[in-house]
């Protein structure tokens, strides 16, 4: 059983910025790639930035330029840094890890309860 807790959302004007953190906890064997999508009122989930466990990263061409997908494997962590927020950014954000278990040895996908991020005008 794995479980990823996210922090860090919040209310921020225009061009602010703000980061996000997931932990991830549990029976972990390994992580391999680690990823934040966003959900709008009414949408699907759609991808923001992934990252592989030595640090390739890629990014959704809406946030190109101006967020950042980092990890810290010691701490089981991956951050997301938001700068020049955008009003078009708001939208609930949700961390992915894909974990291998230590107690199955498989490999498998899990998800963080989500944090909202408001961007005002």
């Amino acid at each position: 059983q794995v479980q990823l807790v996210e922090s860090g959302g919040g209310l921020v004007q225009a061009g602010g910025s703000l980061r996000l953190s997931c932990v991830a906890s549990g029976y972990i064997g390994s992580i391999n790639d680690m990823g934040w999508y966003r959900q709008y009122p009414g949408e699907q989930r759609e991808l923001v930035a992934t990252i592989t466990s030595d640090g390739s990263a890629n990014y959704a061409n809406s946030v190109k330029g101006r967020f950042t997908i980092s990890r810290d494997n010691a701490k089981n962590t991956v951050y997301l840094q938001m700068n020049r927020l955008k009003p078009e950014d708001t939208a609930v954000y949700y961390c992915w890890s894909l974990v291998v278990v230590s107690t199955t040895r498989l490999r498998d996908p899990y998800w963080g309860q989500g944090t909202r991020v408001t961007v005002s005008s």
